[in-house]
């Protein structure tokens, strides 16, 4: 089995131990340069400390099972190389891309048998373990609980979504990390002076190391690919020293961290996210760059622009809301590669717009409300009047049509009983809700009938304007909320018409006495 063309795995059998092949001289560069002993192991010093899981696993003083996990090219086959050298061990080694459950029931039935017969312990190393289905990881959980087998297994992926919680919590899980660009550059370097890599048959430029250190991205594996590429490139032109325009052109394409199922997913979407909301376009547009060229959904980049014009731009500019739908209704409609355009203009919008929650949070506490049972009844002056009966029962009676008075708003109850005086919009000051913070005072005042400020004076002699909150606290936090946005039919207008007006004891002009203009 060749899982990815580096390593070869022979098949598990049951007749005798099985594991690596030694690598053959026209072997890849990355293979014939995978370090022999654990002194070579470059990076991850954060494992390697004495007495530290992944020591104790290489040199055999612990028979525990370990999960690797890590992004590619950051050791997880070499260790598996280095515990196979184990010379008290028998290692056999299968890829979860080829192999199934027949294959590991015959490698633990082959353990057993050897372990009663007092046999080697068996090391059982699973390279993609991510890939094997619930069923096949199930046909490990006994062998491994009574360490028939020891596991050693690798993923690419989060093991806490790819590998049932029974087997993860059997093993021990040690995170890799990406090399930095120093341990890169060093391993780069081995490989060009090292008799098993190029024997220092070519040189390196400093601008070509740096152009094949960057192409990495914390992959080592990448990085040796690279350079035997350019190393092969500058043979056929038969020079000795590899530049910057040879290394170029051999390989030109970074690697891009990003994988549409896993953490990694996760992780660049929460980045493109918090950049919006901290009003860092070029950022923002980092992590968009980066979520395209992976090859993400653009309909899901687009549901979360939706979703942020509203969740953190709000009533800050609500010409935001417009922009991220005509974006996503321009994926739609036009599709790649000219829609990334369409997102592009709509993040570099949402990033540089004023910023607002108040939409959100005032809809978290409202939920949160009536999760908790505050409310009541819908107030009878408010119910549908529009059926026949309704009346007979007090529906609609004493509603004030706000039309019918010039300001456009009157006093009236519009919540239930046991929320009069709830206040959960809480508007910033922030762009467009200035204006809807220094107006939703005075409208609250004359819609629960309150009287107006008293009019302070000022050092001139004239009154001061209102007092106008400016605090732009958010109020009670609401969790994150999902609801269909429709309106029920027919209860919009229920006016004079219907003969539900009454004297409210509006002067000529319209406006009751001592009443406040919106």
């Amino acid at each position: 089995m060749e899982p990815d063309g580096l390593f070869s795995l022979q098949a598990p059998a049951t007749g005798g131990p099985t594991g690596f092949t030694p690598p053959p001289a026209d072997a890849p560069l990355p293979v014939r340069m995978r370090p022999a002993t654990l002194d070579e192991l470059v990076g991850q010093q954060h494992l390697l400390a004495p007495g530290a899981p992944l020591r104790q696993l290489v040199t055999g003083a612990s028979p525990m099972s370990v999960i690797l996990w890590g992004p590619p090219g950051t050791g997880k086959t070499t260790i598996a190389h280095l515990v196979a050298a184990a010379t008290d061990r028998k290692f056999v080694a299968m890829s979860a891309l080829s192999a199934g459950v027949k294959d590991v029931r015959a490698v633990i039935d082959t353990a057993r048998r050897q372990r009663r017969q007092g046999g080697p312990p068996t090391v059982l190393f699973i390279d993609e373990v991510h890939r094997f289905s619930k069923t096949q990881q199930d046909s490990l959980l006994a062998a491994v609980e009574d360490r028939t087998v020891t596991l050693l297994a690798a993923t690419t992926e989060n093991p806490y979504f790819s590998v049932i919680s029974p087997l993860l919590s059997r093993c021990v899980l040690l995170t890799l990390h990406a090399l930095d660009d120093d341990a890169v550059r060093s391993l780069v370097r081995r490989a060009v002076a090292d008799e098993r890599g190029l024997g220092g048959a070519v040189t390196l430029t400093d601008e070509a190391e740096e152009h094949l250190v960057r192409l990495a991205g914390g992959d080592v594996r990448k990085a040796l690919t690279a350079l035997e590429a350019a190393a092969s490139s500058a043979q056929a032109q038969e020079v000795k020293e590899i530049d910057l325009a040879t290394a170029e052109k051999a390989v030109d394409v970074a690697a891009v961290r990003y994988d549409r199922d896993g953490d990694a997913h996760y992780d660049v979407t929460s980045a493109f996210i918090k950049s919006m909301r901290g009003s860092d376009p070029d950022a923002a547009l980092h992590w968009l760059a980066r979520m395209l060229v992976a090859g993400e959904d653009p309909r899901f980049i687009a549901r979360r622009i939706v979703i942020f014009a509203s969740e953190d731009v709000g009533m800050a500019d609500p010409q935001a809301l417009l922009v991220a739908t005509a974006a996503a209704q321009a994926v739609q409609s036009v599709g790649l590669p000219e829609a990334q355009l369409n997102l592009a203009q709509a993040v570099v919008h949402l990033a540089t717009a004023p910023k607002s929650n108040s939409v959100t949070t005032a809809l978290g506490a409202a939920m949160e409300d009536v999760r908790t049972g505050r409310g009541g009844a819908v107030p009878a002056h408010l119910r549908d009047a529009h059926y026949p009966g309704s009346r007979g029962l007090g529906h609609g009676k004493g509603y004030r049509y706000p039309h019918d008075d010039p300001r456009g708003v009157v006093k009236q109850q519009y919540v239930p009983d046991g929320l009069v005086g709830a206040d959960y919009y809480r508007p910033s000051e922030h762009g467009a809700e200035r204006p809807v913070a220094e107006r939703l005072p005075r409208l609250r005042r004359i819609v629960r009938g309150l009287p107006a400020p008293v009019a302070a004076t000022g050092p001139i002699g004239g009154a001061a304007r209102d007092e106008v909150p400016s605090d732009a606290a958010t109020g009670r936090a609401g969790g994150s909320v999902g609801f269909s946005d429709e309106s029920g039919a027919g209860d919009s207008i229920v006016g004079s018409a219907a003969g539900d007006k009454i004297d409210d004891g509006r002067d000529d002009s319209g406006a009751a006495a001592g009443e406040e203009q919106p």
